[in-house]
């Protein structure tokens, strides 16, 4: 399976049984929250989101690739594990960099909104944002 069949897999179960084996060891990760280089790291972000985020969806929209880019979009969404349990959604985009050995070693994500406009979405619903 080449790593766009794959990549759409992943992404078709996010974030269950992820395919590890497509990124470099000391892969750079960011996104609005997290920073760091490392697939353990890696791993350890997802299943942190595995654990805390309630009926997770992560819808991905289109996925191209450029020599030794990948980019993607998405729709990332889920409940809070707030009593109230809010329903919170995120698009954006990702931008992965491949090697010479068609390894991930570069994953950024970029969001659409800002993590206030995340915040926001904990305590106001979007029926009563205008």
């Amino acid at each position: 399976m080449d790593i766009i069949e794959t990549l759409k897999a992943d992404y078709a179960k996010f974030p269950a049984n992820q395919t590890y084996s497509i990124y470099a060891k000391d892969v750079y990760f960011q996104d609005a929250v997290f920073k760091f280089r490392g697939i353990e790291l890696y791993k350890w972000m997802i299943k942190f989101i595995q654990t805390f985020f309630l009926n997770l969806q992560m819808d991905l929209h289109n996925i191209q690739r450029q020599e030794e880019i990948i980019k993607t979009e998405w729709t990332l969404s889920w409940n809070s594990p707030l009593p109230w349990k809010p329903r919170i959604s995120i698009s954006g985009w990702s931008e992965l960099r491949l090697n010479v050995d068609n390894l991930i070693i570069s994953h950024i994500d970029y969001w659409h909104c800002s993590s206030l406009d995340v915040m926001k979405q904990h305590f106001i619903s979007s029926k009563n944002q205008s």
